[in-house]
C-alpha cells in the first residue's frame, strides 16, 4: 500500500515556522504571572494594548476588507481600552509613529493578523485565569472574549482565507516576515512594560 504525505497548509507552515517564537513568547508572558494579582493584570493589560493599537491598523486595510467581510467587527483595541479603564489604569501615551499602516501589502498583513487574530484562540485559556480575579467578558476582561460563533468558527474562516490566497515566492516570504514582525512588536511591549533590557 502506497501512502502518500498531503502536503501542509500555508496556515500549517506559517504554525510551524513561528511555533518556537511563539512558544517562547507564551512562557515570557506567564513567567510574568500575569493573573496571580490586580496589579499584575493591569502590567499584563497594558503590554497587550500596546501591541493591538499597533495592529489596529490591519482593520482598515482595503485588501484584507475584501477578503473578511466582518474586518472591522474583528478588532479589540477598544474592548481592551474599555479592561484597562475598569481597572483604573490609564492608556499608555500615544506612540509616536505606528510600526504598520492600513496599506500593508496584502500578504505582509495577513501574517500581522496571522498572529494577532490567533491570539484569540490562547484567550479562552486566559479568561478562565481572569475569572479568578473576578473579571469576565462584561468586566477588566473584555479583549479575552469569544466571538458568539465560537473562537474555533471564527479562525477557521481566518486560516480557509489565508490558505487560498494565490501567492508567489517573495509575497509567502512577507507572510512570514509579517508574522515574526508581530512577536517581535509584542516582544518589545513587553520590554517596554516590565523595563527589561
Amino acid at each position: 500500500m502506497h501512502v502518500t504525505d498531503t502536503p501542509l497548509s500555508r496556515t500549517q507552515h506559517l504554525k510551524a515556522a513561528t511555533h518556537a517564537t511563539h512558544d517562547a513568547l507564551d512562557q515570557r508572558i506567564m513567567a510574568y504571572r500575569p493573573f496571580s494579582s490586580h496589579a499584575h493584570y493591569r502590567r499584563f493589560l497594558q503590554a497587550q494594548y500596546l501591541f493591538l493599537r499597533d495592529a489596529d491598523a490591519l482593520y482598515d486595510n482595503p485588501g484584507l476588507a475584501a477578503l473578511f467581510a466582518d474586518l472591522a467587527e474583528r478588532r479589540r483595541q477598544h474592548l481592551i481600552a474599555a479592561d484597562l479603564d475598569d481597572l483604573g489604569c490609564p492608556l499608555p501615551a500615544p506612540a509616536s509613529s505606528a510600526p504598520i499602516d492600513s496599506q500593508l501589502d496584502v500578504a505582509t498583513a495577513m501574517g500581522w493578523l496571522y498572529v494577532v487574530e490567533g491570539s484569540k484562540l490562547g484567550a479562552a485559556i486566559l479568561l478562565k485565569m481572569a475569572h479568578a480575579l473576578g473579571l469576565n467578558e462584561e468586566k477588566g476582561a473584555r479583549h479575552l472574549g469569544g466571538h458568539p460563533d465560537g473562537r474555533a468558527r471564527h479562525w477557521r474562516d481566518f486560516t480557509r482565507a489565508l490558505d487560498a490566497l494565490t501567492l508567489d515566492p517573495d509575497a509567502e516570504a512577507r507572510v512570514s516576515a509579517g508574522a515574526k514582525a508581530a512577536f517581535t512588536l509584542m516582544n518589545q511591549h513587553l520590554d517596554q512594560v516590565y523595563g527589561c533590557a
